[in-house]
């Protein structure tokens, strides 16, 4: 079992509260770094959603797999 998987299950049934913390911490690093790098920011906020499954769904976007 690979360590994301193990984070994956812990979040099982959460995902709400693992997407206000990413939200969060995207803010805290575009706070530190004056919104220098608010687009690369998104990006990876976007690519951790995506990866952990805890994207909220938009009705015009189809569910990742």
């Amino acid at each position: 079992m690979s360590f994301m998987d193990k984070i994956k299950g812990m979040l099982k049934g959460h995902e709400d509260v693992a997407d206000k913390g990413i939200d969060k911490g995207g803010d805290y690093v575009d706070q530190r770094t004056g919104n220098k790098y608010r687009s690369q920011v998104d990006t990876a906020q976007d690519k951790l959603r995506d990866e952990l499954g805890t994207r909220p769904q938009d009705p015009n976007r189809p569910p990742q797999q």
